[in-house]
């Protein structure tokens, strides 16, 4: 065996092993959810009109899975953060590993901030605005349908609120820069509108108040980007004296 295959074989256990503690901390956390899932759920639901219907036995052990796996989600987000970070942190330099170990923190306080957002603005509205043109049908949600729905127009904005971390980890490895990110700010605002416009109803002002908001986190990000870009060059320098 080279020793090329040698260090391949060497990052490749490494690279398990992060996967192996990223899910046993993901199903120690769902499990843990286990215990409040219904608490949950009966807050969640708090505003509905009586309950919520299911077509099989199966179908509140589903509901409470999904439930319970957004928020293992988010229990898991940070420790898989700190995974990648213990994976690619030997290649870094002492600095570049302080700095880029001070983001974990903010992976799971960006995502909870998007749920929230999504929770609390994307959601009632989108709800408020199909639940009006129901007037002439009779309402019926199924538990699994409604949350469902529910995730959907939660989870993608946990995610979305990550880039500003995302986005400045990679600036201070150097595979990201301010440069770069402002040459794909058209493609950018364009995926941007493009997630924006399927997820929210189909209304100009709909449409604006989440735009708005993801536009915002671009630019955070380039300008974010950018100061990391500045520290970093800074250290390079200062190395290079």
């Amino acid at each position: 065996m080279t020793e090329l295959d040698m260090h391949l074989t060497e990052h490749l256990a490494e690279l398990r092993k992060r996967l192996i503690v990223t899910l046993c901390t993901f199903l120690v956390a769902l499990c843990g959810a286990f215990v409040y899932v219904e608490r949950i759920y009966l807050w969640l639901t708090r505003d509905l009109d009586g309950k919520l219907q299911v077509l099989s036995p199966s179908d509140p052990l589903w509901v409470y899975f999904m439930i319970a796996g957004v928020f293992a989600i988010a229990v898991t987000i940070p420790v898989a953060g700190f995974q990648v970070w213990r994976f690619v942190s030997p290649g870094l330099r002492p600095t570049e590993r302080r700095t880029s170990l001070a983001y974990i923190p903010a992976l799971a306080v960006l995502f909870l901030i998007g749920l929230a957002f999504g929770y609390f603005v994307i959601y009632p509205m989108v709800l408020s605005f199909l639940g009006g043109l129901s007037g002439n049908f009779v309402t019926s949600y199924t538990a699994d349908k409604y949350f469902r729905f529910m995730i959907n127009m939660t989870v993608p904005f946990g995610v979305l609120f990550e880039m500003p971390v995302i986005v400045m980890f990679l600036t201070s490895l150097g595979i990201l820069n301010p440069v770069r990110l402002a040459k794909m700010r058209r493609i950018a605002y364009l995926v941007l509108t493009v997630v924006a416009v399927t997820i929210t109803p189909p209304d100009l002002v709909s449409d604006i108040l989440v735009i708005i908001p993801l536009f915002l986190l671009y630019e955070i990000s380039v300008g974010l980007s950018r100061f990391v870009y500045r520290k970093r060059l800074a250290r390079l320098e200062a190395v290079a004296d």
